[in-house]
């Protein structure tokens, strides 16, 4: 039935499924045996590198060249299985190869079924910035398994959570307070309630993708913390941080900064970080961070919400699940925020 049913969203004859290598051993032989049923289908390969060091150009080119190598046509799919970095770039790739073919999203992680996978922002980074060069192409299908999270590990599992506790943030009070509710469950992989957050997150999401499907305003919110935590993402190094853990930084970085201003108060600024304590998250750089104020407003400086010249942040305002997108913010906050997360870093000492 599922195998059925996914390739139902095929258009042509030629399927290449592209993963990575930890993916591969798990999962690449069931879902080439889906789209090999019934004979219909020629199906293609392609395992690339894991992680989001190999998020990069000379990566992507190698899924174009593959699709090449194989005379692939315009009626061909594409199917991204793995987390964010195989969906980010197959998409990507799906999005200029002979100008645009159809793609199916199967997502193997938290962060990518509840975010990533549903939208259609793809993209690869670059040194300067992440995400940086991209394009948005809708997946013609995104297909959620939750069996595959049996296999994902719990670092990899609560990044994932970083993104489903900011749509209560900014949007959903009572799916938040459900949250708090039921953390544990969720970090024990309880499948019932692992399903409900998964769904309940997908939902909210697609609200705000279909009031804004190129990102012109209302859809901005969705990045709350990742300008931070792009910032940190970059000036770490790709790889050091995963990105849920970048963004639950990043999330703090803007509770603080939102509650610096009067916006809200400090009991929603605790609970943000005890909401990110109960899911294993970070909530401050360590102590060994390269991280300085420098760093952090350089790369913010090229965050893609700049119009103008003028940043804008998502920052929350009001009571919890309200947010604004905005650049009329008060940014000596933001600058003292910023100094107040980097203050322990290594970047920061002073060598004597």
């Amino acid at each position: 039935e599922a195998g059925k049913m996914l390739r139902s969203h095929v258009n042509g004859k030629r399927v290449l499924v592209v993963t990575n290598d930890r993916i591969a051993p798990l999962y690449l032989e069931k879902y080439e045996s889906m789209f090999n049923e019934g004979g219909e289908l020629q199906v293609d390969t392609l395992v690339l590198p894991d992680g989001e060091d190999e998020k990069t150009m000379d990566v992507l080119m190698t899924i174009l060249d593959k699709a090449l190598e194989l005379k692939l046509d315009r009626k061909a799919t594409f199917v991204a299985l793995g987390g964010g970095v195989i969906g980010d770039m197959v998409g990507f790739a799906a999005a200029i190869y002979q100008r645009g073919v159809n793609f199916i999203q199967v997502p193997t992680t938290v962060m990518a079924m509840v975010d990533s996978s549903v939208g259609g922002k793809t993209a690869v980074n670059h040194p300067r910035g992440k995400n940086m060069v991209g394009a948005f192409h809708q997946p013609e299908c995104v297909f959620v398994d939750t069996d595959t999270l049996k296999t994902l590990p719990d670092r990899e599992m609560q990044s994932g959570i970083a993104e489903i506790i900011k749509y209560g943030l900014i949007r959903d009070e009572d799916f938040f307070e459900w949250q708090e509710e039921n953390m544990s469950k969720i970090l024990s992989r309880d499948p019932e309630t692992l399903r409900y957050a998964i769904k309940r997150s997908c939902e909210n999401k697609a609200e705000v993708v279909k009031a804004d499907e190129l990102e012109a305003g209302v859809r901005a919110t969705l990045n709350l913390g990742h300008t931070f935590g792009h910032a940190i993402e970059n000036g770490s190094g790709y790889g050091v941080w995963l990105h849920g853990e970048a963004v639950a930084i990043g999330t703090c970085m803007a509770a603080t900064m939102s509650a610096r201003m009067g916006w809200i108060d400090e009991d929603l600024v605790k609970r943000t970080y005890d909401i990110m304590h109960a899911a294993n998250l970070p909530t401050e750089l360590p102590v060994d961070s390269p991280m300085t104020s420098e760093i952090f407003q350089s790369a913010m400086s090229i965050d893609k919400k700049v119009a103008d010249g003028q940043l804008r942040l998502i920052l929350l305002k009001g009571p919890l699940g309200n947010c604004v997108f905005t650049g009329d913010f008060d940014t000596d906050a933001m600058k003292e925020t910023i100094d107040e997360f980097v203050a322990e870093c290594a970047g920061n000492k002073v060598v004597s």
